[in-house]
């Protein structure tokens, strides 16, 4: 056993002991926030972890480690998620194995095209208020049903359910102006690409997310991710992001 394992079991002994005294004082979520740092400080750090972590990922080298049951009830007093991921609902895409990140590292919210509306906001809100999170990521991804639907016609739209439709009109700007590519897999990336930065663009509008921003706590971004290879591509500049509607 080396001096890092030593560490390790140290710090987490000492979480463990912390976590219960919040249980026992009946903590709030807040304080609990308050009590533990999340893996990343700033929103640079957040960012370098989920490259690094999705790196491992794509590459067949992922880290992480099954948690012991010392570590599952440290995190019963609350939780640090270091990032915020808005992500699709679709089953191809698990995000904490993507970024390669175990349990309470990341606040994961997951719908169907990774649309921004009131109950993601609501989400990503209590995240940006009440815990340590410093970013937040749009994650599109290659192959999206939801994007794919918005691209239909007006009355192949008219088929699905009420609730449907109304979720395909969040998407509806995104792709509505795409340029001609006669490529179909070509199209479709571009589709999912632009998605993502209509809803960055949404996101960074919430007055609570904006306020976030401005103060540098929290940085929004958008992310790609390519079935087949595993990879993330992140669009982070505000020429990566710019959005036409």
């Amino acid at each position: 056993m080396n001096d890092q394992t030593l560490t390790t079991e140290a710090e987490t002994s000492a979480d463990e002991m912390r976590s219960a005294e919040l249980v026992k004082s009946a903590a709030t979520m807040e304080d609990a926030a308050r009590e533990f740092e999340p893996a990343a400080a700033t929103p640079d750090e957040a960012i370098r972890l989920l490259k690094t972590g999705n790196a491992r990922f794509f590459s067949n080298q992922s880290a992480r480690p099954p948690m012991s049951a010392m570590q599952r009830r440290a995190q019963i007093a609350g939780q640090t998620p270091f990032a915020v991921i808005v992500g699709c609902a679709d089953s191809r895409v698990p995000t904490e194995n993507v970024f390669d990140q175990s349990a309470g590292d990341l606040f994961t919210v997951r719908v169907a095209g990774n649309v921004c509306g009131e109950e993601v906001y609501a989400s990503v809100e209590y995240a940006v208020r009440h815990l340590k999170s410093h970013l937040i990521v749009v994650l599109g991804h290659e192959g999206c049903g939801a994007v794919k639907a918005a691209m239909l016609s007006a009355d192949a739209r008219s088929n699905e359910p009420e609730n449907v439709r109304k979720l395909l009109e969040k998407i509806l700007p995104a792709v509505a102006k795409l340029p001609a590519i006669r490529d179909a897999k070509a199209r479709m990336r571009e589709a999912a690409i632009a998605n993502v930065r209509l809803q960055v663009h949404r996101m960074n509008e919430n007055p609570t997310v904006k306020a976030a921003v401005e103060t540098g706590e929290i940085r929004v971004i958008g992310g790609y991710y390519e079935l087949g290879s595993g990879a993330v591509d992140f669009f982070e500049s505000e020429e990566d992001l710019q959005t036409d509607v």
